[in-house]
């Protein structure tokens, strides 16, 4: 499980690479609940919450970005 520590030490695109393999083993998970071939529920809900910690992280990173461009672009100003 990806934890929101871990997450803030990964690069851009690693974050990326592993919010598209959650998204992945989601679909996958909820084909094999459809089926009835899901042995592990729960895991539905555990990725869920990885892509949701990988999306903050990202947004987390965004408004970072947006402030410090802000921030330069006020001092250009003055």
């Amino acid at each position: 499980m990806a934890k929101a520590k871990l997450l803030a030490d990964l690069g851009d695109t690693d974050l990326i690479e592993k919010l598209a393999d959650a998204k992945e083993e989601l679909f996958n998970l909820r084909f094999q609940l459809a089926t009835g071939q899901l042995d592990n529920p729960a895991r539905v809900r555990q990725v869920k919450k990885e892509i949701a910690r990988i999306n903050t992280e990202m947004r987390a990173r965004e408004i970072a970005d947006a402030d410090a461009m802000a921030s330069t672009a006020s001092g250009e100003e003055s």
